[in-house]
């Protein structure tokens, strides 16, 4: 059976940005953590990062992989540089998803680590940008397909088929 790594506010751990979880109420979640198939983590807990903390954003006109690479900076909502505990978060994620054989990752929307389509633009504005945070950027560059909550059911499918 297939462990799927998912991004721990997902299954109603409070650790996001804000202090809350992003709950979601799809039932293939209930179900698969029923079967024990779910490995919750946070990589911003993970990279050492407080709950709640500030609101961050990967720095606007770059992607996650120029933070990757060292060429852009994840910032606070106060301008503080919190590129190094993303970064260790999302290392930490990768270590965790090999540890358990993940091939596939549930991850929220928007987030500077998570994000699998969209990210904010990195102007604190609420605009969003077409992207993914570092997280799912490092997890996908080592073969690991990431999922948006929104398509949990579309991974459903694909696990059914096999």
């Amino acid at each position: 059976m297939d462990k799927i790594l998912i991004s721990a506010c997902l299954t109603g751990d409070p650790v996001r940005y804000d202090g809350a979880a992003k709950t979601s109420a799809n039932p293939h979640l209930a179900l698969w953590q029923a079967e024990g198939r779910l490995i919750p983590y946070c990589p911003e807990v993970a990279g050492g990062l407080p709950t709640p903390r500030l609101p961050a954003e990967i720095e606007a006109g770059a992607s996650a992989e120029q933070v990757l690479a060292g060429d852009a900076l994840i910032l606070d909502s106060a301008g503080g540089d919190v590129t190094s505990a993303f970064l260790a978060g999302a290392q930490a994620t990768l270590a965790l998803a090999r540890q358990h054989a993940c091939r596939h990752a549930v991850l929220t929307d928007g987030s500077p680590s998570c994000g699998t389509s969209y990210i904010y633009a990195g102007r604190f504005d609420g605009r969003r940008t077409a992207g993914m945070g570092v997280t799912a950027a490092l997890l996908q560059s080592h073969g690991i397909r990431v999922w948006s909550e929104a398509q949990i059911d579309e991974l459903a499918a694909l696990l059914d088929r096999k």
